[in-house]
């Protein structure tokens, strides 16, 4: 008998203590009689006087264990009301009980399904309201454990429900999903109820009809909430994701917002609920989605609870059972043996009195043994105290990291599911990436294929152009100067035939005119010796040409090189092309272009080439006609006065050839003098520099290819200009202008 085991439960909590234990003691008891008053087997609906001690119990105790220790011990299979009360009760301490209770209660979830499904399987009309009413209760534990932000009462701001939401849209939908599934289960046991009842206001009005109907209030209160969440993050789903995608989610919305506003339109009609609860009414029509401003029209349904009639308390004393009876119990004991049996004989003692007296003895060494009982289970019991108070810390601490643990899982579920999202777009752009290398690749490979035909052509043509141009240019060189020297030595033997005949006939005569003309003659020779030399001085301003045409050549590789650049602009281009596979049609075509502009100017600058080629054989052979017209200019001069009686009948003095031979020396001097200003500047070769009162016929030729007038001081239509310019041979005459 000295085991704390071997003590009475009811004398363990009847026991004498400190004032914490009284306390406590009090609180048990307390919540003992709201928990048997509220939850039992009269078919009358819940007093709110009873669930809400049992609520402030919860709070008081920052959980729902007394509340589930005794709970636990109802005979709620046996019956099917108690079990429906103790769902009505469990759904309020829920709503408005500790934040804890949601943690109590989820390890008696076993528990409420058992009884969920005891009844579902019975034909009892209570019993199928238990089995609908348990799924909501497993439901709603099970949403506000998944997502912590939304209190059991459901009650949050716009802002809460914005940061629960989120901005992953599959986070949206799947908690939009959720609160539909809850929804359905509130909306499923108002059915229920209802059908099990005549919408009449006398039924609503009778203890059996209002116990069924006591529930209702939460389930209004709970759905007030729903409906405004799910509103809210329909919305919310239709800014992110195309109609198409949510007509699933709209049809079960429209689905359950009838099925409400049916709910509260008959709850509001009943006399029972128009004293307790103030009932929102829903719009006409459900809130259209597709249109985005239909937000702002939408007004969140407000439930009110009006306030409540205090209500007469009812006694509440508890029944001692077991306690010690006083110590005069033996006293009124014997006084009523005496009055029944008579005073016993002073001396004499009877069998009866020893087995009193024994009885007594026992009785005093009982007292004595209960005493250290009591001493022993004050001990024991301040030490499971203590262990209580320890294992509840820890419990608290193991709660606090689970509920981290809860947070942290989610966390890790939110970005698990975010990485999925990434590992997607990812696998999808890189599959995006490789069609585009794949296409790019066989682009660059048909240009490659081009740009090395195209190359391969250019330099065959520069090929071509350069071993055609050197040709053109050696032949025609070649064939004008055998053409012109021998058509010169034709003339000049013809002439120089000529001279000797006349000079042998007139040899005897005129011996001395002959030694002068003889030397006229080496002058001209002379002369045209040095319009030779002039001729080979024009080959050079040919060679100054052909250095032209090499600058033109250089600038040409400058338009090849340029067009290289734009080919490495366009390579550049192509790897922008493989993130962005439209832009590569773009890029080409610009290519393209670019490239056909290139040999355009290309082709113009070779056209160009060509005319300048063109430009100076004709302006060579301009300058060798020019100097055999000179020639011949001379030799007829000399022949005719040769001819010329008036210039047979006179003499000649030295001073004379001096005269004649100086005028020839100037000829010649203002021929090579224009020729190196022409090579100085071939951009003004029409820039006399002949005094206009000794005009050569070079210098005739000059102003007349050039297009301008002998002299710039000597107007364009001076007599003497035309005079002179009359002795110039006829023949064809381009204007000379300077090469581009």
């Amino acid at each position: 008998m000295n085991s704390i085991k071997n003590v009475p439960a009811r004398v363990l909590s009847r026991r004498p203590g400190h004032s914490l234990e009284a306390e406590r003691e009090q609180f048990d008891k307390t919540q003992a009689i709201s928990i048997s008053k509220a939850i039992n087997n009269q078919e009358a609906p819940v007093k709110e006087k009873h669930a809400r001690r049992i609520i402030l119990g919860t709070h008081h105790e920052k959980g729902a264990f007394t509340f589930w220790s005794y709970a636990i011990g109802l005979p709620l299979p046996s019956s099917s009301i108690l079990s429906w009360k103790f769902c009505h009760v469990l759904h309020k301490v829920l709503r408005d009980g500790h934040p804890n209770v949601l943690h109590d209660c989820q390890r008696y979830r076993s528990n409420i399904r058992e009884i969920g499904d005891l009844w579902g399987h019975l034909h009892d009309r209570y019993g199928q309201l238990v089995s609908v009413y348990t799924k909501l209760l497993l439901t709603k534990i099970s949403f506000h454990l998944k997502h912590p932000q939304f209190p059991a009462g459901l009650e949050v701001t716009d802002e809460v429900l914005e940061k629960a939401a989120g901005t992953d849209v599959n986070n949206i939908f799947q908690l939009t999903v959720e609160m539909f599934d809850y929804m359905d289960c509130e909306l499923k046991l108002s059915e229920s109820v209802f059908r099990q009842l005549n919408t009449a206001i006398a039924v609503s009005q009778m203890s059996s009809g209002q116990c069924r109907l006591a529930p209702l209030i939460q389930v209004i209160q709970d759905c007030s909430h729903l409906y405004h969440y799910t509103v809210k993050l329909m919305f919310k789903l239709h800014s992110c994701l195309p109609a198409d995608t949510l007509q699933g989610h709209r049809d079960r919305f429209h689905e359950q917002f009838h099925s409400l506003r049916n709910f509260f339109r008959r709850a509001s009609d009943m006399l029972y609920f128009k004293r307790l609860i103030q009932i929102p009414r829903l719009p006409e029509g459900p809130p259209n989605f597709l249109r985005a401003s239909a937000l702002a029209e939408h007004i969140k349904p407000v439930v009110v609870i009006p306030e409540e009639a205090p209500e007469d308390e009812e006694p509440e004393n508890l029944i001692e059972i077991g306690t010690a009876p006083p110590a005069g119990e033996p006293v009124v004991v014997a006084d009523l043996f005496d009055q029944t049996f008579g005073p016993p004989n002073g001396s004499l003692k009877d069998d009866r009195d020893l087995q009193i007296e024994n009885l007594k003895r026992e009785v005093e060494l009982l007292r004595a043994e209960l005493e250290k009982i009591k001493l022993e289970a004050q001990r024991y019991i301040s030490q499971l105290k203590g262990q209580v108070n320890s294992l509840e810390a820890e419990l608290e601490e193991q709660r606090k990291q689970k509920q981290k643990a809860l947070v942290d899982n989610e966390q890790l579920r939110h970005e698990l599911a975010q990485l999925r999202a990434l590992q997607l777009e990812g696998s999808r752009i890189q599959g995006l990436r490789e069609e585009a290398e794949r296409k790019a690749s066989a682009t660059e490979a048909r240009y490659s294929r081009l740009r090395e035909k195209h190359s391969e052509l250019i330099n065959t043509h520069a090929e071509l152009l350069r071993k055609n141009a050197d040709t053109a240019k050696q032949l025609t060189v070649t064939q004008q100067s055998q053409e012109e020297v021998a058509r010169v030595k034709e003339q000049l033997a013809f002439q120089m035939e000529q001279v000797k005949r006349e000079s042998e006939m007139k040899l005897e005569e005129q011996s001395d005119q002959l030694e002068k003309l003889k030397r006229e003659l080496e002058a001209k020779t002379g002369e045209l010796a040095r319009a030779q030399e002039a001729l080979s001085r024009t080959e050079q301003s040919g060679s100054e040409l052909s250095s032209r045409l090499d600058t033109l050549s250089a600038e040409k590789d400058a338009l090849s090189g340029a067009l290289r650049q734009r080919e490495a602009e366009l390579l550049a281009a192509q790897s922008l092309v493989r993130e962005r596979e439209a832009e590569l049609g773009q890029e080409q075509l610009r290519g393209s272009q670019e490239r056909g502009e290139l040999q355009g100017r290309l082709a113009e600058k070779e056209s160009q080439e060509q005319g300048l080629r063109q430009r100076l054989l004709d302006e060579q052979f301009a300058v060798l006609r020019a100097a055999a017209a000179e020639a011949q200019g001379a030799l007829r001069d000399a022949v005719s006065k040769l001819d010329d009686p008036l210039h047979l009948r006179c003499t000649s003095s030295p001073d004379y050839l001096v005269s004649r031979a100086q005028a020839a020396l100037d000829s010649v001097s203002a021929l090579e003098k224009g020729h190196t200003q022409y090579l100085a500047s071939p951009t003004a070769p029409g820039s006399c520099c002949f005094p206009p009162s000794d005009l050569s016929p070079v210098h005739l030729h000059r102003c007349r290819l050039s297009g301008g007038s002998p002299d710039p001081l000597l107007p364009s239509g001076c007599g003497h200009h035309r005079q002179r310019w009359r002795h110039l041979p006829p023949g064809p005459h381009r204007p000379c202008r300077p090469p581009a």
